[in-house]
């Protein structure tokens, strides 16, 4: 089994269960454990994805844009083109708020910086299929911790912005035998 560096999905993966609740149950959750919402994740968490999500178990990796073999960074249709090309999965829009309860104990950020118009450094970006095609609309979740406090943030881009190659994302992979899991309080099983 793969070790998992502190707060990191890493590469064996970490399993998840998402959904199952209702929204309010969610924001509770996300409340008691101190995480922090941009209005761009509140936005996204008001849509109908989070009305009554069935439950679901996922098995998500943790990928540089650099490991999907994009060394000089690229856009994001073309980053999520090579990740499907090696038989990684989109995250449902629902993971990003399961993940950033699981990942509580994510590696605080080395710069303080919440909004600089460039991919956060610290950041693990939930790779998952945009919602709306307006480029006003968040595209998606990250998480972040900043100054010991956990965030789960929405982002907006269009597809003329470069992810850097050393940006993390979040993809979904078959659950396997090997995977650490965790249920939906966060809690890593020994």
């Amino acid at each position: 089994m793969a070790d998992m560096d502190r707060g990191t999905v890493g590469t064996g993966g970490l399993t998840i269960t998402i959904g199952g609740g209702t929204r309010s149950d969610l924001l509770g959750a996300l409340s008691r454990a101190g995480v922090q919402l941009n209005v761009h994740a509140e936005t996204l968490l008001a849509d109908p994805a989070f009305d009554a999500p069935l439950e679901q178990t996922l098995t998500v990796v943790e990928r540089t844009v650099a490991e999907l073999d994009l060394p000089q960074g690229a856009v994001q249709s073309r980053v999520f083109a090579a990740a499907l090309a090696q038989g990684l999965q989109l995250c449902p829009l629902i993971t990003g708020p399961w993940l950033r309860l699981a990942l509580l104990d994510q590696a605080t950020a080395p710069d303080s910086v919440l909004s600089a118009g460039r991919a956060p450094s610290g950041a693990i970006h939930i790779a998952s299929a945009s919602v709306n095609e307006d480029v006003e609309h968040p595209k998606g979740f990250y998480l972040r911790v900043v100054d010991g406090v956990p965030w789960l943030r929405g982002y907006r881009c269009d597809d003329t912005y470069i992810w850097p190659a050393e940006q993390r994302l979040a993809f979904v992979l078959a659950a396997g035998p090997d995977s650490r899991r965790c249920a939906a309080t966060g809690t890593v099983a020994r």
